[in-house]
């Protein structure tokens, strides 16, 4: 029998206590425990970003994050981006710069854009294409991505701003 833990974490905002196979990673828990499907299995090896969540502010690929790590940690997920309006920014403008295509690689796009942006609010473009290096599209070449995350970089700082 597996040894299991319990862990004590906090998830888009709502705190959470689950007892946790010690083999389970983030992405299993939050796609087949909590129903999350927003974030996607893309490879399985910590290589395509396609999993992506914020643990502690910090971009971070769920599916090499092991569940028993998470004690007392944040995570948000891409589901917990659209409860907040400043957050949200960073999705609509993928939309509004024509930078979603099949959607899949999407979500991990835009948390490792927020997360990249709550870190540095004034991110240059070799600052983005850094951040979003561990992120693979297969369908575009990453122009209009890099062009949605500058112009998110701007909108939040005028609704920091604004407030």
């Amino acid at each position: 029998m597996e040894q299991t833990q319990l862990v004590r974490f906090v998830l888009n905002g709502t705190k959470r206590e689950l007892t946790v196979v010690r083999s389970w990673t983030l992405l299993h828990v939050l796609r087949e425990v909590y129903h999350l499907t927003g974030t996607k299995y893309g490879c399985g090896t910590n290589d395509c970003g396609s999993c992506k969540v914020l643990i502690d502010g910090k971009a971070t690929n769920s599916c090499s994050f092991p569940m028993h790590k998470l004690e007392g940690k944040h995570v948000l997920t891409i589901e917990g981006v659209r409860d907040n309006p400043k957050y949200r920014l960073v999705p609509e403008a993928f939309v509004r710069c024509h930078a979603v295509q099949c959607g899949f690689c999407t979500p991990g796009m835009v948390i490792a854009a927020l997360g990249l942006l709550l870190e540095n609010p004034h991110p240059t473009e070799h600052d983005v294409a850094e951040a979003l290096s561990g992120n693979l599209c297969r369908c575009t070449g990453y122009v209009n991505i890099l062009k949605a995350v500058l112009d998110a970089a701007g909108r939040m700082e005028e609704y920091t701003h604004g407030q």
